[in-house]
């Protein structure tokens, strides 16, 4: 027999994983939305502030945190000039030694050394330069000299190479000209790279022969020169970062040093190719540090270029700049600096940025990030239940519709079948009616099936319903062989009545004016548009809804536009425009009832002028108000019944909204704002319970 072994899908993701579960994430960045914010500023805010729950992962806000604490402790470590001072000690240590051996000798040779000592620079670097030709006396002072120039040698090349100091620590001359080739090798293949000329191959060979110079395992020479730019840049930050005497005095030392070390040439060559590879990296900006202990050359650098990555790493967490992504954060200075934990947690962040537009939830369009239809839903169900849960009567309201089709609710009758009804079918009626009647022509022995000439004319047979075990009554004729079944005829058909519910034109007239932002009203204002919408798509299917807008011009709100709607910076409360279109809407609908909400809070200062133009005017022009009440008398004469929810109490508010009221019949509302939605939905449902 064959045999099988079982074990992790490993043929790409695995087909049967249950999908990334983003519904967390996408509340979180709803209740933004819902609250007025942006998609693209919601999603950046849930970016920032990470997800608190069963994952815990950290948000962007708190790895910035520890990004700006880094590097206040790399600022507070120590001194630039700390290579400075070690030099100037050990050179004050040489001469000193050289004095005691000349002091006792009462020759004039002895003199004129003590005079030559005497006349050296203040200068550390030209100092030394003037005594590396110099004939030691003192056997001590010929040590303490060589341990300075040794000293300057393994700074200056650690600054370049990190870890290069350590590897020199025992003077040896072989290592010493290993390094020398290394720098040749290096030069010679990135010239070649220059030419066009340079494989991986020889990256591969050099790495082979000197790899162990470089702690950071570069892959490719892009690794390496970007390792070795950024160090290169560094070090020139530090000689920015001194005062001109300290920077004079410190590059004269470099130079000195490699002048000795017979890589002066080598070092220049390698510091060209690295600028002008890498112009962007900050070359020559000053970087301050704070600290009270002196640094060594080599530290200082590391120190100086940890600096520079974290103020780029700070720069793509802040994602402050436009057009910002998640991609654009450098993972491995994300682990360089914070660990491994945070790129996990920036994993996690770039997954639920990625998952919420893989499954539909987010799409960029033209660079601009907008919530589908589908992300609309599902914050017009969080509206919804936000709005719920506020009221006082429990499940007021909350009718769900668990028959078919545009039927109510049943009402316990049924009747016969017609050509065309929607209503569930009344089986065990359905079924008594065929057992009766078979059993009729159950004497003769006969099943029977009725023939077409008996059917009604111009009505079809219908689909013959299989009815369940314990509903079917075997029907067995006397003298008939074999067992027959319940046959269904077109007459034995029945259906439930249902309660009679008509549906409904809804209207919701929202203004948009800056007014709404300035008194506080916006965002409940989107969130009452988007719980009405959701409420009567999802509850009162059969119902036709049309959002308006209004400022200066009206217009139709779709649904995939209200969660990420901005208020419009015009002037104007064109209630003139907006009711012209919801009168258009209500006209489509001629068999539906009407229902007009208004949501405002202020008068009406705008028009439509006969050319179609806007026309502002505060306070409020004759004509503006004559067109608008005209507006509402046509909404009367349809047999609409407008009611307002007023969210300011401005004098010309009240006293226009009263005169709508007597005009129309319509309710006025007066509500806080955080509890519009409340009066909407509730005004909405009551108007449905009675016109059922």
């Amino acid at each position: 027999m064959s045999r099988y072994r079982y074990g992790a899908y490993e043929d790409g993701p695995d087909p049967l994983a249950p999908p990334y579960d983003v519904r967390d994430a996408l509340d979180a960045m709803g209740d933004s939305v819902l609250d007025g914010t942006r998609p693209d500023d919601a999603l950046r805010d849930l970016l920032r502030r990470g997800l608190p729950g069963a994952r815990g992962r950290r948000g962007l806000d708190d790895m910035l945190r520890q990004v700006r604490e880094r590097r206040r402790a790399l600022r507070d470590r120590g001194r630039l000039d700390g290579t400075l001072e070690q030099a100037r000690a050990l050179l004050d240590t040489a001469i000193g030694q050289e004095r005691a051996e000349l002091f006792p000798d009462p020759s004039d040779e002895a003199r004129l050394r003590e005079a030559e000592l005497d006349t050296l620079p203040s200068d550390t670097s030209q100092a030394i330069r003037r005594l590396s030709g110099y004939e030691w006396r003192s056997d001590a002072a010929r040590r303490t000299f060589e341990q300075l120039k040794d000293l300057l040698r393994r700074e200056v090349l650690d600054a370049q190479f990190q870890g290069m100091k350590q590897a020199l620590e025992n003077q040896d001359p072989a290592a010493m000209e290993r390094v020398k080739d290394m720098m040749a090798a290096l030069n010679a293949m990135l010239e070649r790279d220059a030419r066009g000329e340079h494989t991986q191959d020889d990256f591969d060979r050099f790495m082979s022969e000197y790899g162990d110079m470089f702690p950071d395992d570069p892959r490719t020479l892009d690794e390496l020169v970007d390792s070795l730019a950024r160090r290169a840049a560094a070090m020139d930050r530090l000689l920015a970062s001194l005062n001109p005497e300290q920077r004079a005095e410190l590059a004269g030392l470099m130079d000195q040093a490699m002048r000795d070390a017979g890589l002066a040439m080598e070092m220049a060559r390698l510091g060209d190719a690295l600028r002008a590879r890498r112009p962007d990296l900050g070359w020559g900006r000053p970087e301050e540090m704070t600290g009270d202990d002196p640094l060594g050359m080599g530290d200082a650098t590391t120190a100086l270029a940890e600096l520079a990555d974290l103020s780029e790493l700070e720069a793509a967490l802040g994602q402050d700049y436009p057009g910002a992504r998640l991609d654009d954060i450098d993972e491995d200075a994300v682990r360089r600096a914070l660990g491994r934990q945070a790129v996990d947690d920036l994993a996690e962040l770039r997954r639920i940025e990625a998952e919420l537009e893989r499954q539909g939830y987010l799409r960029r369009t033209r660079g601009k990030l907008e919530l589908t239809p589908k992300a609309v839903r599902r914050l017009g169900e969080t509206a919804l239940r936000r709005v719920f849960s506020r009221l006082t009567s429990g499940r007021q309201g909350d009718h769900e519709q668990r028959d078919a089709g545009q039927a109510g609710e049943l009402t316990g009758a049924s009747r016969e079948w017609r050509f065309g009804d929607e209503q569930p079918l009344d089986v065990v009626r359905t079924v008594s009616n065929a057992i009766r009647r078979s059993a009729m022509d159950a004497g003769a022995g006969l099943v029977t099936r009725p023939s077409a000439n008996l059917r009604k004319p111009g009505v079809p047979e219908p689909v013959l319903h299989e009815p369940g075990r314990a509903e079917i009554a075997k029907v067995r004729g006397n003298g008939s062989r074999r067992p027959g079944g319940v046959r269904l005829s077109v007459d034995d058909f029945e259906v439930q009545e249902t309660e009679r519910r008509t549906g409904a034109a809804v209207c919701l007239l929202v203004d948009l004016s800056y007014s709404m932002v300035l008194r506080g009203a916006w965002a409940v204002a989107k969130q009452t548009t988007l719980a009405l919408h959701t409420l009567v798509t999802s509850k009162f299917p059969q119902d036709a809804i049309q959002i308006i807008g209004f400022s200066n011009y009206a217009r139709v709100l779709h649904p995939t536009e209200m969660a990420g709607l901005d208020w419009d910076m015009v002037q104007g409360t064109n209630l003139h425009h907006a009711l012209m279109i919801a009168g258009r809407h209500l006209d489509r609908h001629p068999d539906f009832e009407p229902i007009v909400l208004v949501v405002t809070d202020g008068e009406p200062t705008a028009h439509l002028r006969p050319d179609g133009r806007s026309l502002f005017d505060y306070p409020p022009s004759t004509d503006t108000l004559v067109l608008t009440l005209a507006e509402v008398d046509r909404m009367t004469r349809r047999g609409a019944c407008m009611n307002f929810f007023m969210l300011a109490e401005d004098r010309r508010l009240v006293s226009f909204v009263e005169e709508v009221a007597r005009r129309n019949g319509g309710r006025v509302f007066a509500p806080d704002a955080e509890r519009l939605g409340e009066y909407v939905v509730s005004d909405y449902l009551r108007v449905r319970r009675s016109r059922r």
